[in-house]
């Protein structure tokens, strides 16, 4: 009888940052775990975090019930959900993921990358998929995945101090027709 090598239980401690990629949304989500995995390669690296990550799901309710207390019915009436992270590196590339009205030129006999941001011209439109993967070889990697677009911003602040930091939020919008917001796959061990 094969044994099953147990990962992510209930118990576990969940330790530490991870990485964050994000490509284009093109009317295909990657809802299983080998595609998510794909997704993951340098070339989609967003930037290295500092500070991790936090993904946020909330709910607004509504609540119905008699003037005696004795019947109720609540209701979940809107939701949202927002991956953030404080990226610690970055460019011109990166940010045109991060501030829709964003548009960036190389000229490679100058060298120069020209990074242009506001303004309605330089408006993209488009979604990303974003996944953030947490790694841990003992107890199981965790990958968060979400379709969304940066609803935050941008502040750059040049210190000589203490490193250039981003900090988006990527608000989530449905990836499915069940209206899913987060896609979370965890390592939990497979028979051996």
């Amino acid at each position: 009888m094969p044994t099953v090598v147990s990962k992510r239980k209930k118990d576990n401690i969940t330790l530490g940052s991870g990485h964050l990629y994000a490509t284009l949304y093109v009317d295909t989500f990657p809802s299983t775990l080998n595609a998510i995995k794909s997704y993951c390669i340098e070339a989609n690296r967003l930037g290295y975090i500092k500070g991790g990550a936090t993904i946020e799901y909330n709910q607004e309710t509504y609540e119905e019930k008699d003037d005696f207390g004795i019947v109720r019915k609540v209701i979940t009436t809107d939701e949202t959900a927002v991956m953030k992270m404080g990226l610690i590196t970055w460019n011109g590339e990166s940010l045109k993921t991060m501030i829709d009205r964003c548009k960036t030129t190389e000229d490679t006999e100058t060298g120069v990358r020209i990074t242009k941001i506001g303004g309605v011209g330089n408006a993209q439109g488009g979604y990303y998929v974003l996944i953030f993967h947490h790694e841990d070889k003992k107890d199981g990697d965790v990958w968060v995945a979400i379709i969304g677009k940066n609803t935050a911003g941008a502040s750059l602040k040049f210190a000589n101090d203490s490193g250039t930091q981003v900090e988006p939020e990527f608000t989530a919008i449905p990836a499915d027709d069940d209206g899913t917001l987060i896609y979370m796959y965890e390592e939990i061990g497979t028979a051996e």
